[in-house]
Parts: C-alpha cells; sequence; structure tokens
C-alpha cells in the first residue's frame, strides 16, 4: 500500500494519503489545516486521483481542508455523532483557541460545508480506491471519533516492524498516549471504555497511524502505554 503522510501546518495534525501504489486513485485522511497545497505536490508526484475523504473525527484541526479536497464531487466520510460537527467546526473551538489560529495564518478562519457528506458507522466495510477498509467507532474523544483499519501495511516498511495489518486511530490512540476527553463532547468514561473493547482486542502486530506523533503498534501500546494498563 501506498503511504504518504505529512503535518498540517497547525496542531501538526497528520495528514495521509492511501493507495495500492502510483498512478491510481486514492483515499486522503484527515486533511487539516494549510495542507491543501502540499497534498496537491503529494497528488502530483505520485500521479494520483481522490476518490474519497475520511475524516476520523469532526474537530477542526482534521477538517479544515475537507472541503477544498472534496470539491463539489468526493464525499467526506465521517460518524453520524459527528456529522453535526461539519456544519461549522469555527463554531466549535474556544475563543482563545480560535484567536490564536487566526493569529497564526494572519487571516480570519472561515469555514463552507462540504457538498457531499456521507455518515459511516460501526463495523462497516469501506470499498476505496481498491482499498478495504473497516469502520471501528471509538467515542471518547468526541462522540463520533472513529478509526480506520485494512489488511495490508504501507511499502517499504523493514520486516523486523513485524506488522501485517494497518490502523488509522485519529485522536483515538498515540504512541505512548490517547486523545484528550475535556473538549466538548469528550467523554473519560467513553473513552475508557474504546480504548477497552475496540482497542485492546485488535492484533498484536498491527501498525497504529495516529492522528498526531510518530507511528506505533498495538503490542507497543499494550506494554508501554500508561493509559492502557489496567483496562
Amino acid at each position: 500500500m501506498l503511504t504518504v503522510y505529512f503535518p498540517a501546518q497547525a496542531f501538526a495534525t497528520n495528514c495521509y494519503v492511501l493507495a495500492t501504489g502510483r498512478g491510481q486513485e486514492c483515499v486522503v485522511v484527515d486533511p487539516g489545516i494549510g495542507v491543501v497545497d502540499q497534498l496537491r505536490e503529494v497528488l502530483t508526484e505520485y500521479d494520483l486521483k481522490p476518490t474519497a475523504v475520511l475524516l476520523t473525527h469532526g474537530h477542526v484541526d482534521h477538517v479544515y481542508s475537507v472541503t477544498p479536497v472534496c470539491g463539489g464531487e468526493l464525499g467526506a466520510y465521517i460518524h453520524g455523532d459527528d456529522r453535526y460537527r461539519l456544519e461549522d467546526p469555527l463554531k466549535l473551538l474556544q475563543p482563545g483557541m480560535l484567536a490564536m489560529f487566526e493569529q497564526q495564518f494572519g487571516a480570519s478562519a472561515t469555514w463552507k460545508e462540504p457538498e457531499k457528506i456521507v455518515e459511516v458507522n460501526d463495523q462497516q466495510r469501506l470499498s476505496l480506491a481498491g482499498l478495504d477498509l473497516t469502520v471501528h467507532h471509538a467515542p471518547g474523544h468526541t462522540e463520533g471519533s472513529v478509526m480506520f483499519s485494512l489488511d495490508t501495511v504501507p511499502d517499504g516498511l523493514p520486516d523486523e516492524v513485524g506488522v501485517t495489518s494497518t490502523l488509522l486511530s485519529g485522536d483515538v490512540l498515540f504512541s505512548g498516549s490517547i486523545g484528550r476527553t475535556d473538549l466538548p463532547g469528550g467523554s473519560h468514561d467513553a473513552m475508557q471504555r474504546s480504548l477497552k473493547n475496540v482497542v485492546l482486542p485488535m492484533p498484536d502486530d498491527r501498525l497504529v497511524l495516529p492522528g498526531h506523533g510518530p507511528g506505533t503498534t498495538v503490542a507497543a501500546e499494550r506494554a508501554a502505554n500508561p493509559f492502557l494498563q489496567g483496562l
């Protein structure tokens, strides 16, 4: 699986591009703030054509560029419980956060809802750009947080990594940490249930590509992530 990712200009949100290979259709995952130009470069370099945009949740740092990336053709895939966030995620920002965001970019933030929104559900199977993905609803960071798993791995991984599948974990699971639960729509109790019932049953040999920070594996997080201990 061709896998390219890069951090957005704000909050270091990872934007992922997945395809079966060069010159193919692709899916874009979590196009955050200021990613449009770099994403265009990636698509040109690998001769890729986007066919869908997947959103792990509706926070603005993961969805800010979804509308320009989708245009009027591509679907923005999001869990139904976070669908309301696409009406205007800027309104859900704390005033101080919005001011910091606008100061960094030197202009007022604007928002336009995507024209085509596709709601996904837990355990739904998606076949997009030649890739088969499974949706895992894992609330806690937001009500509609999801993770996407694939029974394949990125090209070029060293054999010693020892993984056979991939998880796009959004802000549910990070290397050594988890997503915060103190923002509107977050829930500590829901996150605990998601970690226990959704994350921990996953196979150890699954690569984890998180919404922020470096990749990891389920095995590594099971062994050392303090937020998974004792669940």
